[in-house]
C-alpha cells in the first residue's frame, strides 16, 4: 500500500513518515518546494519505500500529481502558528482551506480508499464542558482555528456529497522531539537550557491536554485502520489537563533549575481569542480502535528534554517567533 503524507517534513509529519515506513508502507512524502530543495525534518533521510516530492499544497496540479498511485493520504500540511494568523489571516485561508480542497478534490478524482484530514483541538475553543468529546460545539477564536473549522467541514461535506472516505483526525496539543520553539514546551525548555532563570511566557492560566508525538502518530494509524470512523471526527488526547504555569514548574523541576516566570505581552493572545481550557475526551478512539497512550506527561517530557539538549543549536532561545 502506498501512502501520501502532506506536511511530511514537519514536526508530526516526519514522525508519521517514520511510523509508516516502520510498518512496511511505501510513503510519498510531500514537502513544500523551496529553492534549496531542503526537506525539513526529513533532510538527509534515505530509506527503502520513501519518495520525497516537493510541491505546494496550494497548487492543485502538484497535489494531484503527487497523489497518483496512492491508496491513502494523510493530510497534515497547514499553517499552524496561531499568533501569525492574526498577522495574515488570508495566508491561513489559502493554505488551510484551499489546500484541503486540493487534497479532497484529488482524492475524489483518483478514488482514494482513505483520506485523513488533520484538525486541531483549537476548533473547540474554550471548553464549554469537560472533557471535550467530538460533539462539542466548534468555535473559531482565532483566524487559525476558523480556517481549520472550514477545512474540517469541507472534508465532511465531500464525504456526504461525493462519498469521499474522509476521516477527521483531531489531535489535542502534541509535543516531543523536533517541535519548533513556537510551541510552549520547547519555549520553556530552551530558555532554561540557555541558562535563563527568568522565563518569559504569555498567559499562565490556560490548560492544555498534552500528548507525546509517538502516541499521536499511533492514533493516526489507528484511525487509518478503522473502517467505522469514515465520515467522522476522532479526538486524540490524554484525557487530562495541566495549566501552562504548572507545566513550566514541572519542566523546571525536571531540569533541576529554579525559575521565575515573567509575563511577555507579545506572547499573550487577544482576550476574546484565548482558549482558556482544553481537556480531551479520548473515549471514542480507545473504544473504536483499542488505542492507548504509551507515554505519560513526565516520561514524554524527559524524552523531549533529552532530544532538545542534544539539538539546542537548532533553537534561538532569545527570539520569540510568532
Amino acid at each position: 500500500m502506498k501512502i501520501l503524507i502532506t506536511g511530511a517534513g514537519g514536526f508530526i509529519g516526519s514522525h508519521l513518515v517514520e511510523e509508516c515506513l516502520d510498518l512496511g508502507y511505501e510513503v510519498k512524502a510531500f514537502v513544500r518546494y523551496n529553492s534549496r530543495n531542503t526537506w525539513g525534518w526529513l533532510e538527509g533521510r534515505k530509506s527503502d519505500g520513501l519518495e520525497v516530492i516537493t510541491g505546494d499544497i496550494r497548487d492543485a496540479d502538484s497535489v494531484l500529481k503527487a497523489m497518483k498511485g496512492c491508496s491513502t493520504v494523510f493530510h497534515l500540511a497547514a499553517l499552524i502558528g496561531i499568533p501569525y494568523s492574526y498577522v495574515s489571516p488570508m495566508a491561513y485561508i489559502k493554505t488551510n482551506i484551499e489546500g484541503t480542497y486540493n487534497v479532497l478534490e484529488a482524492a475524489k478524482t483518483l478514488e482514494l480508499e482513505n483520506v485523513l484530514v488533520t484538525s486541531t483541538s483549537e476548533t473547540y475553543g474554550t471548553a464549554q464542558y469537560v472533557p471535550i468529546d467530538e460533539r462539542h460545539p466548534l468555535v473559531g477564536q482565532s483566524p487559525y482555528s476558523a480556517s481549520k473549522i472550514g477545512a474540517d467541514q469541507l472534508a465532511l461535506s465531500y464525504y456526504r456529497s461525493f462519498g469521499t472516505p474522509a476521516k477527521i483526525v483531531r489531535p489535542f496539543n502534541t509535543y516531543g522531539p523536533r517541535q519548533s520553539a513556537r510551541a510552549v514546551i520547547p519555549t520553556i525548555i530552551t530558555q532554561i537550557l540557555a541558562g535563563k532563570n527568568e522565563i518569559k511566557l504569555g498567559n499562565l492560566k490556560p490548560t492544555r491536554d498534552l500528548t507525546f508525538v509517538k502516541d499521536t502518530v499511533e492514533g493516526f494509524m489507528a484511525i487509518h485502520q478503522c473502517a467505522t470512523l469514515v465520515g467522522e471526527v476522532t479526538n486524540i488526547g490524554m484525557n487530562q489537563e495541566i495549566s501552562i504555569g504548572d507545566l513550566a514548574r514541572l519542566i523546571s523541576k525536571k531540569l533541576k533549575v529554579d525559575i521565575e516566570i515573567t509575563g511577555d505581552e507579545s506572547r499573550v493572545r487577544p482576550e476574546n481569542s484565548e482558549v482558556e481550557r482544553l481537556w480531551c475526551d479520548n473515549w471514542k478512539l480507545r473504544e473504536r480502535t483499542g488505542w492507548k497512550p504509551g507515554f505519560d506527561l513526565e516520561r514524554g517530557l524527559e524524552k523531549t528534554i533529552d532530544w532538545i539538549k542534544n539539538n539546542l543549536n537548532l533553537y534561538k532561545a532569545d527570539i520569540y517567533n510568532v
